[in-house]
């Protein structure tokens, strides 16, 4: 769904990842603007991959999962719009305490999706569980 949908990781370090995603016809509602689960595969790919990265630096395979997600819509989607997550770090810990307690650990991470003019456009909130298997 992502390759269809034209998802892109733009940047990925440690501390923080971007995915764009673009407005394109197969992304279009019928109100001129992206649908709302195009953009959210977007905003979940720029925390996931921060949590997948998370995961690898440890030696000790690691369960994750979305729990759940919050999205507020502040603008309509008409251009190519890329999410921005910087919680990396905040990642990083959450699987790291999950690996010392061998329990399972939350953490919720915010991926802010902004347009080509800079503008906010949307913003998520996922809630991610990580657990030693």
């Amino acid at each position: 769904m992502a390759f269809l949908a034209g998802l892109k990781v733009v940047d990925i370090d440690q501390t923080k990842a971007s995915v764009s995603v673009p407005y394109k016809c197969l992304n279009k509602n019928p109100f001129k603007s992206i649908y709302f689960a195009v953009l959210s595969m977007a905003a979940e790919l720029a925390t996931g991959i921060l949590a997948m990265a998370a995961t690898r630096d440890f030696n000790v395979p690691i369960s994750m999962l979305v729990f759940e997600m919050k999205a507020s819509f502040e603008k309509k989607a008409r251009t190519k719009i890329t999410f921005k997550c910087t919680e990396g770090e905040y990642i990083s810990a959450a699987v790291a305490k999950s690996i010392e307690t061998g329990e399972g650990q939350t953490a919720e991470i915010s991926s802010i999706g902004y347009d080509t003019e800079g503008d906010v456009v949307a913003k998520f909130k996922f809630v991610w569980t990580f657990k030693p298997k």
